[in-house]
């Protein structure tokens, strides 16, 4: 984490004396240049502490800070960036009085943007749906509904009526089953106790279920000692109790819907590259039939190209969260971009391979920044449709 901050504070800089010469365009007060870097070196400075001395909270918030100042000087600079290739073929004069206003003003409209999604943008939640179709679904359950949900991260939460408009979406959906696809907390479980009432007020009538998540195992922060570590773990397998979740840790469990069944599979995190490896799809499959219609619970989606899609047993649908779309990118007509893009190859929305479907929920929490910018939070709703045979 230390050496992504960093990055980022560098970029920041970076960006933020290129930034500068639009504003010495437009005024030669030294009060404003001292105030300029003065505000910089400080939240440079304290993020570098928080950081080093794991004030995770501080952190955040202070991200969210940097984040209002950093996007709108990117995005203007993109003015100056064109300027200055016009400037190239004009011997380099001094850059344009009207430019620079032009490149403060879109600077202001994006921070106006960005101050939405951290203030607002965190409970702007959004009903997104889905209808599947496949040729061996059990007839019984052709239009069985599911509401999935992930990345709760409960820590991040402080507004208990933000929480609760999202809690009633999901009620409002009337799903016959809600899955929950990992980190219902940050860190530790004791993030979640003010939220118990609220989550166990969740209703499906086919039941809840739920996985961990890379954050639910409290790997990323110091214990005293592995056996406090995995306290925190057994008392978050409780709570999920408590709310009325059942938690499937690399095993299945079987839906039924009068006198037919489909599995329910359930792994523990499972992620590419720096994140463990828990999940144990064989061991979760090992008594689940091989004609069975199969649905999968795994947090990260990198788990499906690298282990779910040449898994012996065809599984028809993965639920997965884990990436929140980077809680920053847009969503327009039909095409979406986030910066999350160029590290998981399925990041948000429906994915389909010879037949296969993946799901990636942009998650109902947030983490880090301290809201959610253009990728709002999302309540997913599946709906599983026999393809009538012709």
């Amino acid at each position: 984490m230390k050496t992504r901050i960093s990055a980022l504070i560098l970029l920041w800089l970076l960006i933020d004396i290129y930034f500068f010469s639009a504003l010495a365009t437009l005024t030669v007060n030294t009060s404003v240049y001292l105030a300029y870097w003065l505000f910089d070196a400080l939240l440079a400075g304290t993020i570098i502490f928080s950081a080093f001395t794991r004030n995770t909270k501080l952190v955040s918030w202070l991200m969210a800070l940097m984040l209002l100042s950093f996007i709108p000087k990117l995005v203007s600079s993109i003015i100056l960036v064109l300027e200055d290739f016009t400037r190239l073929f004009r011997g380099f004069p001094p850059r344009s009085y009207a430019v620079s206003e032009l490149v403060l003003v879109v600077a202001a409209i994006f921070f106006g943007l960005l101050l939405f999604g951290i203030t607002r943008g965190r409970h702007y939640y959004k009903v997104r749906r889905e209808t599947l179709f496949f040729d061996d679904l059990p007839e019984r359950f052709d239009g069985f509904t599911i509401t999935q949900l992930s990345d709760i991260h409960s820590g991040s939460f402080s507004d208990a009526k933000g929480v609760q408009k999202g809690l009633d979406l999901v009620n409002a959906q009337q799903s016959d089953m809600i899955l929950f696809t990992g980190d219902l907390v940050n860190n530790q479980a004791t993030e979640m106790d003010p939220w118990i009432p609220a989550f166990a007020g969740l209703e499906a009538p086919y039941g809840k279920y739920s996985v961990l998540g890379n954050h639910d195992y409290g790997d990323y922060m110091r214990w005293e000692n592995e056996a406090d570590q995995q306290a925190n773990l057994s008392r978050l397998k409780q709570v999920h109790q408590e709310i009325g979740f059942k938690l499937l840790l690399n095993e299945a469990t079987p839906i039924q819907k009068d006198n037919q069944a489909i599995a329910l599979i359930g792994v523990e995190n499972w992620g590419k590259g720096g994140f463990h490896k828990y999940g144990d799809l064989k061991k979760a499959t090992a008594s689940v039939p091989d004609k069975a219609f199969k649905i999968l619970m795994s947090h990260d989606p990198s788990h499906w190209d690298a282990i779910t899609l040449g898994h012996h047993q065809p599984i028809h649908l993965t639920l997965s969260g884990h990436t929140h779309g980077a809680q920053f990118g847009f969503e327009l007509f039909g095409f979406k971009w986030s910066p999350i893009k160029y590290v998981y190859k399925q990041w948000a929305g429906l994915y389909q391979k010879s037949g296969l479907y993946l799901y990636v929920n942009r998650g109902f929490g947030f983490l880090g920044l301290k809201g959610r910018i253009g990728i709002w939070p999302e309540i997913a709703v599946l709906t599983l449709k026999r393809r009538a045979l012709i």
